[in-house]
């Protein structure tokens, strides 16, 4: 299997959940390429399966206003948050974007969010904005899942190995 683990992150933790999902992948046999965004490919030929993580902004993917925002709360010192390289530039709303079809048969299609951890009628969920976007491209999400992070920014106690355990589930799904 030769899967494809895409993420954008702000303070670390949709990166560091992106790198254990690689990681289990790699585990697993599955040859596997972890890329951010910004650097990620365009043309999906090859992949069986495509894991999408983004962290969840106003109820959504994040966009440019919002990824200012963050750049504002890791410049303060109280929040003790570190900005990721790339952060404030394209992510996983503009490369779904640069999207124009995917490969035929299609791809299985895992997505991912990080959200504050509150109730999610109050934080909405990226997975969903990705799904969106992903059937416009005529593709069906086959698995999504949110991780949580606390009110700090910090990923609660157990989500690494969650979301590690939730890959073990997508691996019959990517080998199609």
């Amino acid at each position: 299997m030769n899967a494809l683990v895409v993420y954008e992150s702000m303070f670390g933790n949709t990166r560091q959940l992106a790198e254990a999902v690689a990681d289990a992948l790699r585990s697993s046999g599955a040859a596997t390429t972890l890329a951010p965004a910004a650097a990620a490919p365009a043309d999906l030929t090859g992949f069986d399966l495509i894991v999408v993580g983004a962290p969840t902004h106003a109820h959504s993917l994040p966009r440019a206003s919002t990824r200012i925002e963050a750049t504002k709360w890791a410049s303060d010192p109280a929040k003790a948050l570190h900005l990721e390289p790339g952060a404030a530039g394209p992510g996983i709303r503009e490369w779904l974007d640069r999207l124009i079809a995917l490969p035929l048969p299609h791809p299985a299609v895992a997505l991912f969010s990080t959200r504050a951890d509150i109730p999610r009628i109050f934080s909405g969920d990226a997975a969903s904005a990705m799904k969106k976007r992903l059937r416009v491209l005529g593709s069906e999400t086959d698995a999504h899942a949110e991780f949580l992070v606390d009110l700090h920014n910090r990923l609660t106690h157990g989500e690494e190995q969650r979301i590690r355990d939730w890959v073990t589930h997508l691996i019959p799904v990517g080998g199609r």
